[in-house]
């Protein structure tokens, strides 16, 4: 998607130099800009393959090919989706991926977190900040996260939680305002009021055009060291497609201009040999 999944976030509070926050889209037209600005050559087109065994490296997209004596991997994750009537049409208005990205507007509103990981009782802790109350809902009866994050959820008495159940249906107006909700043991379905759902069930990585050919963790994220290098010299990544901890745009931004200046002393020395 253009602008990446930034462009999915209505506004984003947490950029820095935008005290009053950005909208994703017009965030992204910035960055993209300023690149223009540098000499930057932008093109909008869908990369169908990446053959990252020779040299130079070959690039096929759509409309054309291309060949490379450096890459850098930049295109991100994706949140894993419930894949339930509602998600996608509600996502911006009511459905988030993000809770430092949207949380500001649970402020005072009843909302749900789904979900049973780490992340999950994380975005609930922090969304604890803003909404009225926060209720976990998951599949099991027990959470996957670690001792001490459960803790922590258990004894906030704002945090709830609604066990052995799953989402069927996210249901709104123009807006979020419930869930239609099925207990995984009786079967027996019945519709909560929600003023906001947030999914943390996971994130999968978009490495499929390099499956095979850069070396990936147990996760599926790239494995990159401290200067976004891959396994491949001249090949680097950044962002979300190597990030499975902060996931935010100013550390996939830093994690960016350190791959560009990896690059570019890459080049240099080759130039030099």
């Amino acid at each position: 998607m253009l602008y990446g999944q930034a462009s999915q976030t209505d506004i984003i509070e947490n950029y820095p130099g935008f005290p009053e926050g950005i909208q994703g889209v017009e965030l992204g037209k910035f960055f993209e800009q300023q690149a223009l600005n540098f000499g930057a050559k932008v093109e909008y087109d869908q990369v169908l393959s990446l053959n990252l065994q020779s040299r130079p490296f070959q690039i096929q997209t759509y409309s054309s090919s291309y060949t490379a004596d450096s890459v850098i991997l930049a295109m991100g994750a994706e949140p894993k989706k419930l894949l339930v009537p509602g998600e996608a049409e509600f996502t911006g208005r009511g459905v988030s991926y993000c809770g430092t990205c949207d949380g500001f507007f649970t402020r005072n509103k009843e909302i749900h977190v789904i979900g049973g990981g780490d992340t999950a009782l994380e975005e609930a802790l922090f969304l604890t900040r803003f909404a009225r109350s926060v209720t976990v809902i998951h599949r099991r009866d027990a959470l996957r996260a670690g001792a001490i994050l459960e803790n922590r959820a258990r004894s906030n008495p704002k945090i709830h939680f609604l066990w052995n159940t799953i989402v069927d249906e996210i249901r709104g107006d123009e807006k979020v305002h419930s869930l239609l909700v099925r207990d995984v043991i009786t079967g027996q379905k019945r519709e909560i009021p929600s003023e906001a759902v947030f999914i943390f069930i996971g994130n999968k990585p978009n490495t499929d055009l390099i499956d095979g050919q850069v070396n990936l963790d147990e996760h599926g994220y790239v494995k990159i060291d401290d200067k976004m290098t891959t396994n491949i010299p001249g090949v680097f990544a950044a962002g979300e497609i190597a990030d499975p901890h902060y996931r935010q745009v100013i550390t996939s931004a830093g994690m960016g201009a350190a791959a560009a200046i990896s690059a570019t002393r890459y080049l240099e020395n080759l130039e030099c040999q």
